[in-house]
């Protein structure tokens, strides 16, 4: 069996568990170190250097999504070390929940893609200072059921609003993936500059896409069984979502050729303020996952690229061209990167996307 076979199996055993408690324990080991993370990135093929030098794997507690995450720390929860991506890390920094990170302790730190290193306000503040390892990016795009689905009916993002697909459509339980979805659609390729009348536009078009939608998704494992069992033939979804699906022997293919694009996204490991476990295991688990085997795993069986350029150097060529990451320029062609948002437009775009889920 496939390891990206064995994992979505195991991963959807775990998926009643997690509906128990937003910060489910998968696994309770090494107490020194506790990761607060995305369900999934427990595997131990994402930090097989770690286990090799202490025996066991950290503990590993979950999230649904950033803004859950965000609440929760604030609120008092203790963890050391947190996977946010581009457009949480400044509001999560100014929030006080973050520790510098000391870049000397980060053996691939210098190795780190010079394009993901040089967006603004995501690794390094305007002093310099290091708050986020940049580590895992890819994208959210139209995933659609080959069987089902023709080519014809998916040449625009407009077609998760069309009617002929009433019930058959998922998106992310996600303000950032849903927004960014509208974003595309209006023709806003800089979220950050949105207007009002940009804003009510993206929430129009996101309520009409409201009344084709089955479920929204709250995470691989939902999606990914979703469309693998027939639930949905269109989603709007993470790269993982079609190559699990395709690796468990279902006809799910993602597209990129959109006419409006798709959304990239960045996301990596912070450094929680008021850590309670080891500061040397911290960066012990840092450097364990921008190994060159840890890269080919994130690319080959998640279908995401690694933040390490060196790392993504050493892969098989074919592999990454399978993946679409051959030609970068292309990949992020018609693309909307996820960059962080003032805060008063990311609370405007977290209450007016709840409303738009009760159908209001």
């Amino acid at each position: 069996m496939k390891p990206a076979t064995r994992r979505l199996g195991a991963s959807l055993a775990l998926a009643a568990a997690l509906l128990a408690s937003a910060a489910a324990i998968a696994t309770a080991e090494d107490s020194e170190l506790v990761i607060f993370d995305w369900s999934g990135y427990e595997a131990p093929e994402f930090h097989p250097g770690y286990i090799a030098k202490h025996g066991q794997s950290p503990t590993f507690t979950f999230f649904g999504d950033e803004d859950e995450a965000f609440e929760k720390i604030r609120s008092g929860f203790k963890t050391d070390l947190g996977h946010p991506c581009s457009q949480s890390v400044v509001k999560w920094r100014e929030a006080g929940l973050l520790e510098p990170l000391d870049t000397s302790k980060i053996e691939g730190w210098k190795d780190l893609n010079p394009g993901i290193m040089k967006m603004k306000d995501l690794a390094t503040d305007e002093s310099g200072t290091a708050w986020f390892m940049p580590w895992d990016w890819g994208n959210t795009l139209l995933t659609y059921n080959s069987e089902k689905v023709s080519a014809d009916d998916i040449k625009s993002l407009k077609s998760l609003a069309d009617p002929k697909f009433k019930d058959r459509v998922s998106i992310g339980d996600n303000v950032d993936d849903a927004y960014a979805l509208a974003s595309l659609v209006i023709g806003l390729k800089d979220w950050t500059q949105m207007t009002d009348e940009q804003f009510s536009q993206a929430s129009a078009f996101l309520r009409e896409v409201h009344k084709n939608v089955r479920l929204y998704w709250t995470d691989s494992t939902e999606i990914v069984q979703a469309l693998s069992g027939g639930e949905v033939d269109l989603a709007w979804a993470w790269n993982d979502a079609a190559v699990q699906s395709a690796a468990a022997g279902a006809p799910i293919k993602n597209t990129r050729d959109t006419a409006e694009g798709q959304s990239t996204w960045v996301c990596g490991y912070v450094r929680l303020k008021g850590a309670p476990g080891s500061a040397d295991k911290a960066y012990d688990f840092l450097n364990s996952v921008n190994a060159p085997e840890v890269a080919s795993f994130l690319l080959s069986d998640w279908g995401y690229g690694h933040a390490d350029a060196k790392s993504m150097a050493s892969i098989d060529p074919a592999v990454v061209e399978a993946q679409g990451y051959a030609d970068v320029e292309k990949f992020v062609d018609k693309t909307l990167f996820q960059a962080p948002v003032p805060v008063t437009l990311k609370q405007k775009m977290i209450e007016e996307f709840e409303k738009i889920k009760a159908g209001y």
